[in-house]
């Protein structure tokens, strides 16, 4: 790390729009990221001994899956603060290296000779060897840059797979691509071609990812539909869900069931509403507050319990009136707040959260009306006779995917700015945190079709493909391309990545991304993904409604 406390780039707030060298703008401290580093090297030994068995016919049990998908998913911005309970992922991770190497030796099967297999590791020296196996390890700019495209792929991927597995759905050669990505970041014999090839290859494994996430979600819960959310409050003391898993709520809402405990969404959990699954429950009432950023505000006037089920977590400051009401769960871990593990079934036992929840006064209103939401692909395809029509008679000439990630920058209010100048002819799609920029904007509707079309949370990015793929055959284009749709997407953390190399994948070109272009890109692989991709950032709003041919 030469003379940095730490290195991070992988979020769109790095610090300088370089890199975080002291302390995360997300709030991380450096001896917590040294633990992620130490994680992450720990991760890429288990995956090469596991891709090197793969490789000679033997499949990764599930606690090997479990434990990359976890450890890579806890490592997400804004996901896990809890240095301990990442160290605990650091011992648990070399256990597991060394049972996976003791079976290939028994099996007779060679190991490649890299660091990650060698090195056994104590608490007392954990330290010391993070600061040699962090983002710097790597002097190529391009082949870091490139590395890290592929890890924070990976990372998304592995968020969105834990919550398929949540529900049953799981696909090995999910795994088996993670893991054989993890080991070629170990043995170091990719060039920069091959690793431009593997982040698209990382990519289609992304789409693959979130189609198994929708099947999971819709085959359990139902096909999201058209919903108008409350955002106003009751009487009731109430619970406060945050994150992104659909299992959680589920059995958050049935263990509340008669007890007087209402239930609010926060932030990406707000899609839990669309699912018909969860309209059954009457104490299901709304969604409180805005996205993530805004936590600290609004966390306070909440005046119940909140539960992470993913990123997303803001610090508390250090006199916040809501630190003792916070629960993490899953991948997620905050200092001084209460865990909520998990069973042998995967369930977990709410009834400390609801008993706290019964002494705490209820919510306080802090705005009143509705949002409309539950445009996911099965609703719009439901719809498309009608979409067609809208786009044929020129009623609708342009949709703009607005999807991605909210954020506290004030760079950010341009997509406010954009969704209120577009002209009454265009139709946003979007989907994740980055709706709260204009979805409770007055924008009307056209023919009846709202002008905002939210699909849900950031994996239901994939819902946006499905339409864009839909209509393409619908149109008879040789080409996704030739669709009137602009990109123009907000971007944060690290599953906003694999969306975008999903959608690379799919050969959609002329991305625009914002507010800033990723630290984690070099200026020479930059300049390929603008040659053959198209990739741009943002300028001003007019500036860009001029380039997307709008006005």
């Amino acid at each position: 790390m030469e003379n940095n406390q730490m290195f991070c780039f992988q979020c769109q707030e790095a610090a300088k729009g370089i890199a975080c060298t002291l302390k995360g703008v997300c709030g991380k401290n450096n001896t917590t990221s040294a633990a992620m580093d130490l994680l992450l090297f720990v991760v890429r030994g288990v995956s090469v001994v596991a891709d090197v068995l793969h490789d000679n016919g033997m499949k990764a049990d599930n606690e090997t899956c479990g434990f990359v998908t976890d450890a890579l998913f806890s490592t997400i911005t804004n996901a896990n603060f809890d240095e301990e309970s990442i160290l605990a992922r650091v011992d648990k991770g070399l256990v597991l290296r060394n049972r996976l190497i003791q079976k290939a030796e028994e099996a007779g099967i060679a190991l490649p000779k890299v660091d990650e297999l060698s090195w056994q590791g104590s608490r007392e020296v954990y330290k010391e060897k993070a600061q040699r196996v962090g983002v710097l390890r790597e002097t190529d700019a391009d082949l870091r840059s490139l590395k890290e495209l592929v890890l924070y792929g990976l990372k998304g991927m592995a968020a969105y797979h834990e919550h398929a597995m949540r529900l049953g759905y799981n696909d090995e050669a999910i795994h088996a691509f993670m893991n054989h990505a993890l080991r070629c970041m170990a043995e170091n014999l990719l060039s920069v071609e091959e690793w431009l090839n593997l982040a698209l290859q990382t990519g289609e494994y992304g789409v693959k990812v979130m189609a198994l996430l929708d099947k999971a979600n819709t085959e359990r819960y139902g096909y999201p539909e058209i919903t108008v959310v409350n955002i106003g409050t009751r009487q009731n003391p109430g619970i406060l869900i945050s994150g992104h898993d659909l299992h959680d709520i589920e059995e958050l809402l049935k263990q509340t069931e008669g007890t007087g405990v209402d239930v609010y969404t926060h932030s990406e959990m707000l899609p839990a509403h669309y699912y018909p699954a969860f309209k059954k429950y009457s104490h299901f009432v709304g969604n409180y507050g805005n996205a993530w950023w805004k936590q600290r505000e609004e966390f306070a006037s909440f005046n119940g319990p909140i539960v992470f089920t993913t990123n997303c977590i803001v610090p508390p400051s250090a006199t916040a009136s809501y630190k003792d009401r916070i629960f993490t769960s899953n991948s997620t871990g905050y200092p001084g707040c209460r865990h909520l593990e998990s069973d042998a079934n995967g369930k977990k036992d709410y009834s400390e959260v609801i008993a706290l929840a019964r002494q705490c006064k209820a919510p306080e209103q802090i705005e009143e009306g509705q949002i409309i939401g539950g445009f996911a692909h099965h609703q719009v395809l439901q719809l498309a006779d009608k979409v067609i029509e809208a786009v044929k008679t020129g009623a609708i000439r342009k949709f703009i995917v607005m999807a991605g990630c909210d954020g506290r920058m004030k760079s950010r209010e341009y997509y406010t700015e954009f969704a209120q100048k577009l002209p009454h002819d265009c139709v946003i799609l979007t989907a994740g945190c980055a709706k709260y920029k204009y979805n409770k904007l007055s924008l009307g509707d056209i023919d009846g079709i709202p002008r905002v079309l939210d699909a849900g949370q950031c994996n239901d990015s994939y819902s946006l493909a499905v339409i864009a793929l839909k209509l393409k055959e619908v149109f008879g284009l040789n080409d996704i391309n030739e669709l009137p749709i602009v990109y123009n997407i907000a971007w944060y953390e690290q599953k906003a990545v694999i969306v975008l190399l999903a959608l690379l994948s799919l050969g959609v070109k002329n991305i625009h991304l914002g507010p800033t272009l990723p630290a984690f890109l070099s200026p020479g692989v930059a300049k390929v993904l603008v040659e053959q991709f198209g990739i741009a950032g943002i300028g001003t709003v007019d500036e860009d409604l001029k380039l997307f041919n709008i006005l």
